[in-house]
């Protein structure tokens, strides 16, 4: 990245793939940030940059790296690939990492569990300009992505017909409205909304607040 490409970052402010950072905050809320834009579709954080998008610049390039590798290292499994970059705006050094989107989904936390646990994995996602928690049915989407395990031969049963005739009439469905619409437990609903995804028969999106709904592929 070269100084010009930086500066239209910074105006363009934070998004779906920049995040701005004053300072080194914790490796753990760095290594969060890490994980949503890897899990997403990858991203930049600005180190030395306010959120009112003013330059602030870092007091050590190399601290601040030491710190950022810890974050990779033993904050996030398996490990973030990145890029570290350092560059000089308005004679204050900004600390740039790249981080792209991941073909090793879902990173999560580091939690010392020996298998992952959908249960107790803290896996983050990004939506708009936040990192989030994704829920059960992003998890097990991302990891069917990731494995290239797409239902290309899904069979169309009651309840997927009663999740179309209900987008027809409403365009969007939760998981909590197919199990009240059918009266399936939530658990089913989700499994039932995840399948329909991997075979391409819906879309999955992700509210500001963390809220999912589904909605007809197109």
């Amino acid at each position: 990245m070269n100084r010009r490409e930086l500066l239209d970052l910074i105006e363009e402010g934070e998004n779906i793939q920049c995040e701005f950072k004053r300072h080194f905050t914790t490796p753990e809320k760095i290594a969060r940030e890490m994980i949503a834009f890897a899990n997403t579709k990858g991203g930049v954080i600005l180190f030395g940059v306010d959120d009112d998008r003013e330059v602030i610049g870092v007091d050590s390039e190399k601290s601040e790296s030491e710190l950022i590798i810890d974050a990779v290292e033993n904050y996030c499994e398996p490990p973030v690939k990145n890029l570290i970059e350092y560059i000089e705006v308005y004679g204050k050094e900004i600390v740039v990492v790249n981080i792209p989107e991941s073909d090793n989904k879902p990173h999560r936390l580091q939690d010392y569990e020996k298998n992952f646990d959908i249960n107790k994995a803290v896996v983050l996602v990004r939506i708009n300009d936040k990192s989030l928690q994704a829920s059960k049915e992003m998890v097990r989407i991302l990891k069917a992505n990731s494995a290239n395990l797409a239902l290309k031969k899904y069979k169309i049963g009651q309840t997927e017909k009663m999740v179309f005739n209900y987008l027809s009439r409403c365009e969007k469905i939760s998981v909590k409205e197919l199990s009240n619409l059918v009266n399936i437990s939530e658990r089913r609903a989700s499994r039932t909304l995840v399948k329909m995804v991997r075979a391409s028969l819906l879309l999955i999106h992700t509210k500001d607040n963390g809220e999912e709904f589904f909605t007809a592929a197109t």
